[in-house]
């Protein structure tokens, strides 16, 4: 895997549903982002970080991921990791060049098992970063479900550079592509579909204050406050109007490659899934909700 060029950093995740933009109150006043950019029918919602946009929300006809938002260094690195995905035989939508929409950048948009569309960029107009106590300062990570776990961890390691920082027993995988523990964890499904987005917020004094601050605005967690074993971070996760599950995070592990060794962490045992004992086990609503609704994804290309 020391040859593999990785994918730097995750950056943000565009979402689709019916009425989407409709939403952008609930990010804006409630959830703690500020609107970047707009076009017609798509709304791009940026946080403390120096990210131009973390969350997009786009109206379309069906509910799922417009695309995953990934960043490399620079554009060497860009062509480099584009030569290695098809070189690995990965569906790509166009060979690196500029975007042209609101955000541009210049990279490439791929295809990943489940039809689920990633894009890669560098050359971004960032932002000044700050670290506002209580906000979203960046998207930690994404969590998708999959119906076929182990093919698409492959894929992720083979094509992309991923790395597998842990297990939930056989039900979840941890992939890290730098040295926070997961930006992308799978999750086995009966259908491919998004489980949840994570936003990070800078530190558990923060994260607890965000929860209030939710909850001042009639907006209770639907599972949390609580900690995870895997990747030890605590996690609160409400419902959006448009029926996406995201979370309030902090403090996710840092991994040090040159010691980490994946680990299995037992599913039956209630301290590995909340290391604090206060949110419990997810309810059954819980569960469904973080199902999502089937989402197949682009057609590839002919």
């Amino acid at each position: 895997m020391a040859d593999k060029i990785s994918v730097g950093h995750l950056r943000g995740i565009v979402m689709r549903a019916p009425g989407m933009t409709a939403t952008k109150a609930f990010y804006t006043e409630q959830w703690g982002l500020h609107e970047a950019a707009s076009d017609e029918g798509i709304v791009y919602l940026h946080g403390t970080s120096a990210e131009p946009f973390l969350y997009g929300l786009k109206d379309g006809d069906t509910y799922g991921i417009e695309y995953a938002h990934f960043g490399m260094e620079n554009r060497a690195d860009m062509d480099a990791l584009y030569a290695q995905v098809v070189a690995e035989g990965g569906t790509v939508l166009g060979a690196p060049a500029l975007f042209n929409d609101k955000i541009g950048g210049y990279g490439f948009e791929m295809l990943d098992p489940d039809n689920r569309r990633l894009r890669f960029t560098t050359d971004l107009q960032m932002r000044e970063a700050s670290q506002k106590h209580a906000y979203p300062h960046k998207i930690s990570h994404l969590v998708f479900n999959t119906p076929d776990l182990e093919g698409s961890e492959a894929w992720y390691a083979r094509v992309l550079g991923f790395r597998t920082s842990d297990y939930s027993a056989d039900q979840m995988t941890f992939m890290r592509c730098n040295e926070t523990h997961h930006a992308v964890a799978l999750v086995r499904a009966q259908y491919p579909s998004i489980n949840h987005v994570a936003f990070e917020v800078p530190g558990i004094n923060s994260f607890m204050r965000a929860i209030g601050r939710m909850k001042q605005n009639g907006q209770v967690p639907s599972w949390g406050p609580g900690r995870h074993g895997p990747g030890d971070n605590p996690f609160a996760y409400f419902v959006s109007p448009s029926g996406f599950v995201i979370e309030f995070t902090a403090d996710v592990e840092l991994i040090d490659e040159d010691t980490h060794e994946a680990r299995v962490w037992s599913r039956s045992d209630p301290e590995a899934m909340d290391q604090w004992m206060t949110a419990g086990p997810p309810t059954p609503a819980q569960r469904t909700v973080m199902a999502g609704r089937p989402d197949f994804g682009f057609p590839k290309p002919e």
